[in-house]
């Protein structure tokens, strides 16, 4: 199921209309009610500045999570070509036989580990996770079968290491799928709200580029985070690098 955070572009869009029609109504608000005068004008200003000051550090939070969520797939990419690139190097300890099988298997999941991190289409996604299944049982049948017919501690290193490949799919897996809280998001787009509405309650004049400039930071803030937190339909996004460096060297091989 998507969320309209899935689509950074689109987010933009509609905070920007939702933040700048808050702060319009914020001013017909303003029509209905006398002027802020004297003292009532510094307790405005206090709590407007408190609501400004507590949105600005749950952008710098929501900020911060997205960026460590980052920097979690961008490490469990270069974890996953480690363990597969030192599985394939330990294959080659099993008979001539079962080594080439496996190791023909490992380039075969590399190629849909890298297409993992390229593919956007839900559908080729779902399509690229089922080979990936697919190869993993027969990866794991051969170095089963080796094992138990063989059992010695060089079969068990094998088996250990395709048992790490296995699991850094898995880590891989939920990293991508750990995400900001929609929860945190709609807390923060509601604090956003109450702000631009205080903006253009509290202003004396209606200025269109006043009530503008709010309503746009805050919509490129959501931009960055959204972009950020989205692993597949975001500008800036993990790319496989080191995965792809590992299938060249494969073919070298």
């Amino acid at each position: 199921m998507h969320h309209l955070t899935d689509f950074p572009r689109v987010l933009f869009v509609v905070s920007l209309i939702l933040l700048w029609l808050s702060a319009q109504a914020g001013v017909s608000l303003r029509k209905w009610t006398r002027p802020l005068e004297g003292e009532e004008r510094e307790d405005f200003n206090i709590v407007l500045t408190a609501t400004l000051t507590l949105l600005g550090l749950i952008i710098g939070f929501s900020f911060s999570m997205a960026t460590g969520r980052y920097d979690q797939r961008k490490n469990y990419e270069a974890i996953e070509a480690n363990v597969i690139g030192t599985e394939y190097v330990r294959a080659g300890l099993l008979s001539s036989e079962d080594a080439a099988t496996v190791q023909d298997l490992l380039k075969k999941y590399l190629t849909q580990r890298v297409l993992f991190y390229t593919a956007r289409r839900e559908q080729q996604l779902s399509q690229i996770v089922a080979e990936a299944g697919q190869l993993q049982r027969q990866m794991w049948s051969v170095v089963q079968s080796a094992a138990t017919a063989k059992p010695s501690p060089v079969t068990a290193l094998v088996a250990s290491g395709m048992n790490e490949v296995l699991d850094s799919e898995g880590y891989t897996q939920a990293a991508w799928e750990n995400r900001i809280p929609t929860q945190a998001w709609s807390l923060m787009i509601s604090i956003a709200v109450c702000c631009c509405l205080l903006m253009g309650l509290g202003v004396r004049r209606k200025r269109v580029v006043l009530l503008t400039v709010l309503p746009f930071v805050l919509s490129i803030a959501f931009l960055l985070i959204a972009d950020i937190d989205s692993p597949r339909r975001g500008v800036i996004r993990v790319r496989p690098e080191n995965l792809k460096r590992l299938s060249q060297s494969l073919r070298v091989r």
